[in-house]
């Protein structure tokens, strides 16, 4: 890949694969890795990849640099969702809820879209009928340190977001995979956790029937 980084999110369209953001140390820097009291930065770097030929190319930069954020296409259009601000690590960092649309066919970035209900990091994303379902997540600020249950679906025909049931149990970092027409859940860290806290993992497995259109 062209640069290195991390907690970047991927998607593909039409055989290609699309890397977009993620975290990475500052231009010039000497750091070796990322570390959460050294500097670093969120990127807006969109680097393609094509299987065919093995190799990459850079395309035009996310308007939004960010990482840990959520990511779907739908009509052969990417949609990155929400993420992190600034830092990789959620305790330095600052949430955001913005949506933002690329078009791999001109390589250009749209107008930005109806913002997630819900800042948010850290989440599981599916697609699933033309509509983005964002489950779960987590947050940090001077009062306090939390995990989402928050379940939802962004409608790119619409521009519009629905607010679905929750999940049983907050957790952030989990999985999330559609099987027929229910969405599957699982696993994650049940609240988010500081720079020596432990994070309590789950066995968690929650299923949530997915709406016909």
């Amino acid at each position: 890949m062209p640069s290195k980084r991390g907690s970047a999110v991927a998607a593909t369209v039409n055989g290609k694969i699309y890397v977009i953001g993620g975290a990475a140390l500052h231009p010039g820097s000497r750091e070796t890795a990322l570390y959460p009291a050294r500097p670093h930065r969120s990127v807006d770097t969109v680097e393609k990849y094509d299987p065919q030929t093995n190799r990459w190319s850079v395309r035009s930069s996310m308007p939004t640099a960010r990482n840990h954020a959520a990511i779907g296409v739908v009509n052969n259009k990417i949609y990155v969702i929400g993420g992190r601000l600034g830092s990789a690590f959620i305790f330095t960092a600052s949430n955001t809820n913005v949506v933002e649309e690329y078009d791999p066919a001109t390589d250009q970035w749209g107008l930005v879209k109806a913002r997630m209900p819900t800042e948010r990091s850290g989440g599981a994303w599916v697609v699933y009928n033309g509509r983005i379902y964002v489950a779960g997540g987590e947050h940090q600020d001077s009062h306090l340190m939390a995990a989402f249950r928050a379940l939802e679906a962004y409608d790119p025909s619409t521009n519009s977001w629905s607010e679905l049931p929750m999940m049983p149990m907050p957790r952030h970092g989990l999985a999330g995979a559609v099987v027929g027409d229910r969405l599957h859940l699982v696993s994650g860290d049940v609240q988010s956790a500081g720079i020596i806290g432990m994070h309590v993992a789950t066995d968690s497995h929650d299923i949530f029937q997915l709406g016909h259109r």
